[in-house]
């Protein structure tokens, strides 16, 4: 594989010289942050290229958590998957909520809406799924569910930025969506994220709870957070934009040849698609299940002797951290598909610029 090691993601990042005028426009201005006009200018971009009304910008997706739970005043107990990066749960610990982890789909690894209502207790106040891998939730059985029960529903989209179902985004769905702008994210500011907001009332109390919940320069009316987004974030997700398109048809060519690719191995098993109308190709992750010639980590550590640094993405489950392992919800009988899915997925890389050789390599180490 060469001297360079190969990783699950790389960060597609345009020519320089194209984020000079942006730099020389920041400087110009020596507006550097507090919703500047690269701020804004993001927003509405955004909002025009993902096809919703109202966005606000926040420096990471964590904070972007956080702070949609404040937004939408959870308490008690909120109802979500042990299966995704712990981000999700820590979002619920520090707002003081108790996690309630439910089982995933085998098919999708996604949240179980089959799995939600026997969770419900008198203290749920919300449910928070994950759209995985970028591949939407059961967001209609999903909505249905917190209807009867009058539950709010938050979704974890760090995966899904630019996917739809055949009505649009999905980030329309549920009471806000949250996205994460990572530098591993198929769009990334380098650090950032975003809530999707439903209407202008509620985008007017997001922004003042990213912004330490100042009304105006005198009046304080939240205790909010600083989670607003730099000017040079802004700068880099504008450039980003105008490329994403470029990024996502190069995931789906090589999500198209790992599957060509590895058809017919014996125990290793492809995700299939979840009826995405658009799908961004955000990870590739495959299931090695026991009819393989090795176990998942024994391909795991193959691949790292050879240069490929794939990812057991997600393992161990949240549920089994130690923080987490005490709650009821956690015990392993309760979580038998997420059990079986950490045990067995492995990410390999793919992101632009992956040469087609150097997939066929990976391709032929996993048949070999």
């Amino acid at each position: 594989m060469g001297d360079k090691p190969i990783y699950v993601t790389q960060p597609y990042l345009p020519p320089l010289e194209e984020f000079m005028p942006y730099l020389e426009q920041i400087w110009a201005s020596k507006i550097l942050t507090n919703s500047g006009p690269m701020h804004q200018q993001l927003e509405q971009a955004l909002c025009d290229y993902l096809g919703v009304e109202h966005i606000s910008l926040f420096n990471n997706g964590t904070i972007a958590l956080l702070t949609a739970l404040q937004a939408l005043r959870i308490t008690g107990e909120v109802i979500t998957t042990p299966y995704s990066f712990v981000a999700t749960t820590h979002s619920l610990l520090w707002n003081g909520i108790k996690p309630v982890f439910v089982d995933i789909d085998s098919r999708t690894l996604n949240l179980d809406p089959a799995k939600i209502e026997a969770a419900i207790t008198p203290q749920t106040t919300a449910i928070m799924p994950v759209h995985c891998y970028g591949h939407p939730c059961e967001v209609e059985a999903i909505q249905k569910i917190a209807d009867n029960y009058n539950l709010r529903v938050i979704y974890d989209a760090a995966h899904a930025f630019g996917v739809q179902d055949d009505n649009g985004s999905i980030l329309r769905h549920g009471d806000l969506s949250v996205l994460s702008f990572h530098a591993t994210k198929v769009f990334n500011t380098f650090e950032g994220g975003a809530i999707i907001c439903p209407d202008e009332k509620t985008k007017i109390r997001i922004d003042q709870l990213k912004n330490f919940g100042h009304v105006g320069e005198t009046n304080v009316v939240a205790p909010g957070i600083n989670g607003k987004m730099s000017e040079f974030n802004a700068a880099l997700g504008l450039l980003q934009l105008k490329h994403v398109d470029y990024a996502i048809d190069c995931r789906k060519e090589i999500d198209s040849r790992y599957r060509e690719l590895l058809a017919g191995i014996k125990g290793i098993h492809c995700l299939n698609d979840a009826g995405e109308k658009r799908a961004n190709y955000a990870y590739f992750p495959i299931l090695v299940d026991e009819n393989y010639s090795i176990t998942r980590d024994g391909l795991y550590q193959k691949l790292k002797d050879h240069g490929i640094h794939p990812r057991r993405y997600f393992y161990p489950l949240i549920s089994g951290f130690s923080m987490y392992r005490g709650l009821p919800s956690a015990q392993h009988g309760n979580l038998v598909a997420a059990a079986v899915a950490a045990c067995q997925v492995l990410c390999l890389p793919i992101y632009p610029g992956l040469a087609t050789s150097l997939i066929e390599e990976i391709a032929c180490l996993i048949k070999a």
